[in-house]
């Protein structure tokens, strides 16, 4: 029925209407005398004076363009409103005026009878179209979920919920005691505490978090309750993500990990956003990946005059380009996508001079550690040479602001990744106090100088690379999980708070300036792989041949990991206006001395020779003690590289 024509459906409804103003007449006749009357004469008539009357009214009222599986409330209005308009016509002819044959107390009962048949009519309509019948009649295909919060957040998604077929909504859990055993919209509220004996008693399988007003460490808390239930929780977004309007469906996601790390988000410095970005040149360079694009968001949001995307990836600076031109904002910033690679000197000169960004945010960088172990001379060649190209034609452009993406692996590093990251901090600290004439432009040295500035943090929650996606994707195949360690513990943090932070901490760079942003705990990712699990409403399997579900394995670390990160090389790092925002003070050295090694660096990298430029990187980067043989791919498949 529901793949009919639509005009077919309403020539249907159309006719099912006539059919009971018919049936309400001689209904109406029946109440009046006690005798089923043959439908002919003033009966028949009476009949045809309420077809007449009552179809061109409900066409009027739009009665025939709801949707009936679809209707609630106020299509079961709008029905009695046209009746109600229907029924004063008709009253006023058999009633008031009068008809022969016809008993005046017939002109009040009709319209009372039809209000009921046309709104039952409607009712049934819903019922089995929209499939609420099979709420009653508990199809075993459905899933059964409890929402918990039972505010209008959760009103909302229930009732949104109503015609869907993979999820049943069976109740509330509410942490309001005087809601407890109490019915909305005819579903039960529960106890939280309950939550365990409401899994075997109506064989809920899933927990819908509807609450997102409140804080993470509550939302915590919550979750912690519900690990022994053995059910799937999924969450609405934040009050602060979810977009006004009713809740629907798609707004549930699965639950994310930060969900899990009882951080607070600090709202972010206005002053501090714009400083950088409010009317000026933004230049992002790595827009494609998971920083570079969060922080092209951020950004745009901010009102610059002139958004660059460098990014050489063609397929990810299409993605962001889209996905940046698709926002209202994007109508009043101009969205230049640049596909370039910050190791071309001469692309990068032209870009830079072209626009003489004010403000660089850098973000291009090669950080997968293994990858970076396995490739050395283009992770090197990338991350440092890369940086240093950048921020000298900043230089010479005139870029007021430089702001290098860094990274916890740059502090006593064990691979070459952390290392090629802290050279570069040390190539942006050298540069900082290095004199204007190091420029080559002759123009340079009567604008403003560069003031370069670095943000060190941890693992983002979402990037490319990071565990959560990696096993939540493994849950879904039905495991196991892989860890390297057991041990392994690592910071995290969300994508948002850290472009966030990112852009905030480059505001208050003063040159040379080595930010670090506060990551929190650090999390063991044994415990976050099982949390995982839990709330997926599974269970650890310890052993090949014991119960349970998900196994998780330890395959050994890979080469340049190592268990623990840390955030600072030195100690006490100072506060900032900023209370997530610290500021270190590291070691480095001059340009003077500094060039000179780089450039035994970058020759050792032309000559093909990994090894000596390992051992370079551990002669310039203090604390760099590789964790593993030199496991770079070309070296290992020469013949010096098998001895």
């Amino acid at each position: 029925m529901l793949s009919i024509p639509r005009y077919v459906k309403r020539l249907i409804v159309l006719t099912v209407d006539g059919c009971l103003c018919v049936l309400a007449v001689w209904l109406a006749f029946y109440l009046r005398t006690g005798e089923f009357a043959a439908i002919s004469g003033p009966l028949w008539q009476a009949a045809l004076v309420s077809m007449l009357i009552a179809l061109p009214i409900f066409v009027l009222l739009g009665l025939y363009r709801a949707v009936f599986r679809y209707s609630g409330g106020l299509a079961l209005i709008t029905v009695t409103k046209a009746t109600l308009s229907y029924g004063l016509i008709y009253a006023t002819l058999f009633t008031a005026i009068g008809l022969s044959g016809v008993p005046r107390t017939v002109g009040l009962i009709q319209p009372l009878l039809l209000l009921l048949l046309v709104g039952g009519s409607r009712a049934a309509a819903r019922f089995w179209l929209g499939g609420l019948y099979r709420r009653y009649a508990g199809v075993s295909g459905n899933s059964k979920v409890l929402i918990y919060g039972a505010g209008e957040a959760g009103r909302q998604l229930a009732a949104a919920m109503q015609g869907g077929h993979r999820m049943r909504v069976v109740g509330f859990l509410d942490d309001d005691h005087q809601l407890h055993g109490q019915v909305l919209n005819g579903l039960q509220v529960y106890n939280p505490s309950d939550l365990h004996e409401l899994v075997h008693t109506q064989q809920v399988s899933d927990v819908l978090l509807a609450v997102p007003s409140i804080s993470r460490q509550r939302r915590n808390e919550i979750l912690q309750r519900m690990l022994q239930a053995k059910v799937s929780v999924r969450t609405l977004p934040s009050m602060t993500e979810l977009a006004q309007g009713r809740v629907t469906v798609s707004d549930l996601r699965e639950l994310d990990i930060d969900d899990l790390l009882g951080r607070e988000h600090v709202v972010p410095d206005p002053a501090l956003f714009q400083k950088n970005i409010r009317a000026k040149v933004v230049l992002v360079t790595g827009a494609g990946g998971s920083i570079g694009s969060e922080l092209c968001r951020q950004i745009l949001r901010h009102g610059p005059r002139v958004l660059l995307l460098l990014e050489q990836s063609e397929f990810a600076l299409y993605q962001i380009h889209q996905e940046l031109q698709a926002l209202e904002l994007a109508t009043e910033v101009q969205l230049i996508p640049l596909i370039a690679s910050v190791q071309n000197p001469q692309r990068m000169q032209s870009v830079l001079q072209t626009w003489s960004p004010h403000t660089i945010y850098h973000a291009a960088a090669y950080k997968h550690v293994p990858m970076v172990e396995h490739n050395l001379a283009e992770g090197v060649r990338n991350n440092v040479f890369g940086t240093l190209v950048t921020a000298r034609y900043a230089r010479e452009a005139g870029c007021e602001d430089f702001v290098l993406i860094s990274t916890d692996k740059a502090v006593r590093p064990t691979n070459v990744m952390g290392a090629s990251k802290r050279l570069a901090e040390m190539v942006l600290q050298a540069l900082a106090d290095a004199p204007q004439e190091e420029s080559n432009h002759a123009d340079a040295q009567q604008r403003q100088r560069t003031r370069y500035s670095m943000v060190r943090f941890g693992n983002v929650l979402g990037s490319s690379g990071s565990v959560v996606p990696k096993f939540r994707q493994q849950i879904r195949d039905g495991g196991p999980i892989t860890l390297t360690h057991a041990e392994m513990t690592r910071y995290f943090m969300t994508i948002p708070e850290a472009a966030q932070l990112v852009i905030q901490a480059g505001a208050m760079a003063t040159g040379g300036d080595v930010f670090v942003l506060d990551m929190g705990e650090p999390v063991r990712i044994r415990d976050l792989a099982l949390r995982m699990i839990e709330l997926s409403g599974l269970s650890l399997k310890k052993t090949p041949d014991s119960e349970g579900d998900i196994e998780i394995v330890v395959t050994g670390l890979r080469p340049g990991e190592k268990l623990y990160e840390e955030l600072l090389i030195g100690d006490n790092p100072q506060p900032t206006m900023h209370p997530r925002i610290m500021k270190a003070h590291e070691e480095y050295l001059a340009w003077s001395a500094l060039k000179p090694a780089l450039d035994a660096l970058d020759q050792a990298m032309r000559d093909s020779d990994p090894l000596r430029a390992r051992q370079q990187l551990q002669k310039l980067v203090t604390g760099f003690t590789p964790v593993s043989d030199l496991v770079d791919w070309v070296y290992l498949a020469q013949p010096s590289g098998q001895q």
